[in-house]
């Protein structure tokens, strides 16, 4: 044999191995949204039909309050959490981009707050400290999620038992901007995700025009059984 002809086979046969291993790999999660277009999530109008202070009130969001923002992006909400938390709150700003975080970073640095903590997350683990948080709010991100149950259950366990997780996504035909309808979430696959997680659905929110908002808190566990 050649040595042309064993360097081609060397290469064929690496190639193999490679495609039988990404075959192999579970996809991690959907369609991302891509960061060369980070600017598409900063509209000057998203104040005002995002209604962010409204959807912090209903989360029970407050000064000192500890609270992650899962799939964060380029952090349009995570700033907004920091301001209302203040300097004796944290915001754990959550993303599985490493150019997502970078962007929040240099965001934080110019707004100067210190109170935000970027977490690398991957796949459906957030990575978010254990019984901590206080509320968890995941904005237009739900529909990348591929093992959507398993990221509800690693919310749970990030929560406080009166923690409040709260899921924004776009509505089916709810118009406006977002991702193509055939990457949409109904908002009752959300909710039949969460009671599969050990999630009870507390309140579904009405005022946003393009998005759904579902509100969750952990099921009460059983009352202990007397001896």
């Amino acid at each position: 044999m050649t040595a042309f002809l064993r360097i081609a086979l060397a290469l064929a046969l690496g190639a193999t191995v490679h495609a039988q291993g990404q075959q192999k790999r579970p996809q991690e999660h959907g369609r991302l949204f891509p960061p060369q277009d980070l600017g598409l999530l900063e509209t000057p109008d998203r104040d005002i039909w995002q209604h962010p202070d409204h959807i912090m009130d209903e989360l029970g969001i407050a000064d000192a309050s500890v609270v992650a923002d899962v799939g964060a992006g380029a952090g349009w909400f995570t700033i907004r959490l920091a301001r209302r938390v203040g300097p004796n709150g944290t915001v754990y700003a959550e993303d599985v981009q490493p150019e997502m975080l970078a962007a929040i970073s240099r965001r934080v640095k110019a707004e100067g707050l210190l109170n935000v903590k970027p977490i690398l997350g991957k796949g459906s683990e957030p990575r978010l400290p254990a019984a901590s948080m206080h509320a968890v709010l995941m904005v237009d991100a739900y529909h990348e999620i591929v093992d959507r149950v398993t990221m509800l259950r690693n919310l749970a366990k990030s929560l406080r038992p009166e923690g409040r997780i709260g899921v924004i996504d776009f509505k089916l035909q709810g118009g406006g901007p977002g991702p193509g309808m055939d990457e949409r979430v109904s908002p009752e696959t959300v909710v039949s995700d969460a009671k599969s997680a050990g999630l009870r659905l507390l309140t579904q929110e009405t005022f946003l025009p393009y998005q759904y908002f579902l509100i969750f808190a952990l099921e009460p566990k059983p009352p202990a059984k007397s001896p």
